[in-house]
C-alpha cells in the first residue's frame, strides 16, 4: 500500500507560482510512474502531467506545457509540480497518483493504483 500526501497548495494571484509536493509513505516511489491530475468544481478530473519511474520521461497536457514542470526525487520519495504563470482557470484540487508497472497511457487515470487526497490551488484574477 502506498500513501500519498500532497502539500503546497494555496491562494495565488494571476501570474504567480506555486510548487506542489507529493510525499509517499511506507514504500519507495522509485518503482512507480507518477502523475498529477486536477479537478475543478463541476468539471471532470483532468490530466496535468506525468513522469516515468526514472524521471527520464515527462508528459504534459497541452495547456500546461511551458508553464508547469513535473519532477521527482526518488531518494526523498517525493514528487513535485512547479506551476508558473498561473491563471484563474488553473483553480482546482490537484492530486498526485502512482502507477505500478508498465504504463501505456499516462494521461488516463486508469493505470494509477494509488491517489492522494488532493491540495487546493486557487488563482485569483
Amino acid at each position: 500500500q502506498v500513501q500519498l500526501v500532497e502539500s503546497g497548495g494555496g491562494l495565488v494571484q494571476t501570474g504567480g507560482s506555486l510548487r506542489l509536493s507529493c510525499a509517499a509513505s511506507r514504500r519507495t516511489l522509485s518503482s512507480y510512474s507518477m502523475g498529477w491530475f486536477r479537478q475543478a468544481p463541476g468539471k471532470e478530473r483532468e490530466f496535468v502531467a506525468a513522469i516515468s519511474w526514472s524521471g527520464a520521461n515527462t508528459y504534459y497536457a497541452d495547456s500546461m506545457k511551458g508553464r508547469f514542470t513535473i519532477s521527482r526525487d526518488n531518494a526523498k520519495n517525493t514528487l513535485y509540480l512547479q506551476m508558473n504563470s498561473l491563471k484563474p482557470e488553473d483553480t482546482a484540487v490537484y492530486s498526485c497518483a502512482a502507477a505500478y508497472g508498465r504504463v501505456t497511457s499516462f494521461s488516463s487515470p486508469t493505470p494509477y493504483n494509488y491517489w492522494g487526497q488532493g491540495t487546493q490551488v486557487t488563482v485569483s484574477s
